[in-house]
């Protein structure tokens, strides 16, 4: 089973480090982890789509 972690903050001048770290901590890579820069209010944010297309696929 594939494996991955989809990390978002509102805005690029929010830190993803603490998510990234914690997502490491349970042996996740950056390849696993899918991450938008972007309001949670639209879901038409890009990698969240990217993300669903991989989990349909």
């Amino acid at each position: 089973m594939k494996k991955y972690a989809y990390i978002r903050v509102s805005s690029k001048d929010q830190n993803i480090d603490r998510q990234v770290l914690a997502m490491e901590g349970i042996g996740l890579v950056k390849k696993q982890m899918i991450i938008d820069y972007q309001t949670g209010k639209d879901f038409n944010r890009q990698n969240y789509r990217k993300l669903v297309k991989k989990l349909k696929d």
